[in-house]
C-alpha cells in the first residue's frame, strides 16, 4: 500500500503543472498521459487481484458449507445429537457468518478509487476531447483523407496502427455537429453509419446516427436525400418524434419547392430537372484566403521549383564571414530558395543539445500565443496549435550556447533578440500562414520590447517528422521539410527596414510524429552596423 501511495503521489507531482489542459496542442506533454494511463492500470489489476482474492474466499467456505448443510439438513436430529456438531453450529451462526459478513463488505476498491480521484483532476477536458476531433479534422482537410482512411489508420510512417469504431466516428461527428460543422458532420456520421452497416458491435444506435445524418444533410439543403434518411430512421423507430415532426416538415417544403417550379415553369414555358446534390458536399470557404494553395503546400504539391531556379542554388561551408568560431569548424550552408534568400544549416545543434533544450523546456509550455496586431498584447488563437516556453540563458549553459551559434552563424547579435523559444507541435499541430514581422498597421507589435521590428528568423528544427509538418510559404511556393539538427535562415524584412510580404509562412500540421522546434527572432536594434541600409527600397 505504501508503495501504491509513493506512485500516485509520483504521479500527481507529474501532472501538477498541467492544470491548463489543453493536451492536444503538445505530443511532448501528452506522453505523460501515457504514463499516467499505465499506472492506473496497474491500480485497476491490484484492485481485481484484491477483489478474486476476496471472491475465492468466498467461493471456498460457500462450497464446504453447501457440503456440510448437504449432510445436516438430511438427518437434523441425528447431526445434532453429536455435541461437537450442536456446538459448531452455534459457533458458525454467531461468530462464522459474522466474519464472513465482514469479508463480504470489505471495500478491495480503496486504493484504486483514491488513485483514480487524485489522476482525474490532471485527466484531458472537454476542450482536449474536442481539440482532438478538430486536429483529426484538420489533418483530414489538409492531406485529403477520407475518414475510411483515418478510421482505419492507415497513415503513412506509423508503427502502431489503430482504428476508430463507430462510437469514435460519432463522437467526431457530434463534435463537429456542435460547433455548427455540417460539412464534417456529414462525412463522420457517414463513417459511423457505414461501419454500423457493416454489424460492428456497438453501443451506438443506428437511429441515433441516422438522427444528426439526416439534419446534416438538410443543412446542405439536400431535401430528397434527408427524407430518406429520416425515413430510415422511423422505420426503425416509428415513435422518435423529432424525425416525425422532422419528416413532415420536409414533406411540406419538397411541395413548396414543386409548386415554385411548377409556376416558374408555366411562366418560362420550359422545364428543367431539378439539381439535387447527390450526397458528396462541397467544404465551405473559410477566413483563410490562401487555404487551398497552403494545404496543397503542405502536400508536397504545387511547389515551384523549376529547373531553372535549382540551377541557382549552391551547397557551401559557411564560416560566418570568417568568423573567428567559424574558420576551423564551418558550418555546411544549403540554399532552399533563391529570392527571398532561404538558407538551411546542417548539424547546428547536437542530440545531447537538443534533449537538453527539450527537458528544460518541457515544464513551461503552455499554450502558444500570437500577439494582437493592435494592442500588441499576446493572445492565443486558434489558428496555432503548439505549445511553447521561452528559454533564458541564465536557465542552462547550454541556450546561452545555442544562442552564442546561432550569433555566428548569422552575423546578427543575439543581445536585442527575443529568448529562445521552443515549441512542440500536438494533435494536428499548425501555425496557419502568418507573419514573423509587424506591418504597418500594427505600429504597436513590439513596442513593449523596444528592439524594432523582427529583422530576420532562425529556425531550429528539433525533430525529424514522420508526415506532415513542413514549413510552407504560400506567396512563391515554397515547402521546407523538418530535418532534426538543421536550421533555416531567412530575413523578414529588407535592409531599408520595409517588410518582406513574401516571407508570409506556415508550418503546416502534423499528421504523423511529434515535432519539436526552437527559434530566434533577431530585432533591428544592434543590427544597424551589421547588417546596414541598403540603396534601394527593396534591397
Amino acid at each position: 500500500m505504501k508503495a501504491r501511495l509513493q506512485v500516485v503521489f509520483f504521479t500527481w507531482i507529474l501532472l501538477i503543472w498541467h492544470t491548463e489542459a489543453e493536451f492536444f496542442t503538445s505530443i511532448g506533454q501528452m506522453t505523460d498521459l501515457i504514463y499516467a494511463e499505465k499506472d492506473l492500470v496497474q491500480s485497476l489489476k491490484d484492485y481485481i487481484r484484491a477483489e478474486e482474492s476476496k471472491l475465492s474466499q468466498i467461493k471456498s467456505w460457500a462450497e464446504k458449507l453447501d457440503v456440510l448443510t448437504s449432510k445436516s439438513a438430511s438427518d437434523p436430529e441425528g447431526y445434532l445429537a453429536h455435541p461437537v456438531n450442536a456446538y459448531k453450529l452455534v459457533k458458525r451462526l454467531n461468530t462464522d457468518w459474522l466474519e464472513l459478513e465482514n469479508l463480504v463488505l470489505q471495500d478491495t476498491t480503496n486504493g484504486f478509487i483514491a488513485n483514480l480521484t487524485i489522476q482525474r483532476q490532471f485527466f484531458p477536458t472537454e476542450e482536449d476531447e474536442t481539440g482532438a476531433a478538430k486536429a483529426l479534422m484538420r489533418l483530414q482537410d489538409t492531406y485529403k483523407l477520407d475518414p475510411e482512411t483515418l478510421s482505419r489508420g492507415n497513415l503513412p510512417g506509423t508503427n502502431y496502427r489503430s482504428y476508430l469504431t463507430v462510437g469514435d466516428c460519432f463522437g467526431m461527428g457530434k463534435t463537429a455537429y456542435n460547433d455548427g460543422d455540417y460539412y464534417h458532420t456529414v462525412l463522420w456520421m457517414e463513417q459511423a453509419l457505414k461501419q454500423h452497416d457493416e454489424g460492428e458491435d456497438t453501443t451506438v444506435s443506428k437511429v441515433e446516427i441516422l438522427d444528426y445524418l439526416s439534419y446534416a444533410v438538410f443543412q446542405f439543403g439536400d431535401l430528397h436525400r434527408a427524407m430518406e434518411l429520416t425515413r430510415r430512421l422511423i422505420s426503425l423507430d416509428s415513435t422518435h418524434e423529432r424525425a416525425g415532426s422532422n419528416l413532415r416538415y420536409f414533406e411540406k417544403l419538397l411541395e413548396k419547392e414543386r409548386e415554385e417550379e411548377k409556376e416558374k415553369s408555366n411562366k418560362t414555358m420550359t422545364t428543367t430537372e431539378p439539381v439535387v446534390p447527390s450526397g458528396a458536399y462541397e467544404r465551405p470557404l473559410d477566413y483563410l484566403p490562401e487555404r487551398d494553395i497552403y494545404e496543397a503546400l503542405c502536400r508536397g504539391e504545387g511547389v515551384k521549383m523549376t529547373p531553372r531556379r535549382q540551377k541557382r542554388l549552391f551547397c557551401r561551408y559557411h564560416d560566418g564571414n570568417r568568423n573567428p568560431h567559424l574558420l576551423i569548424a564551418p558550418f555546411k550552408e544549403e540554399d532552399e530558395w533563391d529570392s527571398p534568400h532561404i538558407v538551411r544549416y546542417y548539424d547546428v545543434m547536437s542530440d545531447e543539445e537538443i534533449e537538453k533544450i527539450k527537458q528544460l523546456a518541457k515544464p513551461r509550455l503552455a499554450r502558444a500565443t500570437v500577439r494582437d496586431p493592435k494592442t500588441g498584447v499576446l493572445t492565443v488563437a486558434s489558428y496555432r496549435v503548439s505549445k511553447s516556453s521561452w528559454l533564458e540563458e541564465d536557465d542552462d549553459p547550454v541556450v546561452a550556447k545555442v544562442n552564442q551559434r546561432m550569433q555566428q552563424i548569422t552575423g546578427l547579435t543575439v543581445k536585442t533578440a527575443e529568448l529562445l523559444q521552443v515549441a512542440n507541435y500536438g494533435m494536428g499541430g499548425q501555425y496557419e500562414p502568418h507573419f514573423d514581422f509587424s506591418r504597418k498597421d500594427e505600429p504597436d507589435a513590439f513596442k513593449r520590447l523596444g528592439t524594432g521590428n523582427r529583422v530576420a528568423t532562425f529556425l531550429n528544427y528539433m525533430s525529424d517528422v514522420e508526415a506532415g509538418g513542413a514549413t510552407v510559404f504560400p506567396d512563391f511556393g515554397a515547402a521546407i521539410w523538418p530535418k532534426k539538427g538543421t536550421a533555416v535562415f531567412w530575413y523578414n524584412l529588407f535592409r531599408s527596414g520595409e517588410g518582406d510580404y513574401r516571407t508570409r509562412h506556415a508550418a503546416c500540421p502534423v499528421l504523423v510524429g511529434c515535432k519539436w522546434v526552437s527559434n530566434k527572432w533577431f530585432h533591428e536594434r544592434g543590427n544597424e552596423f551589421l547588417r546596414p541600409c541598403g540603396r534601394t527600397e527593396v534591397d
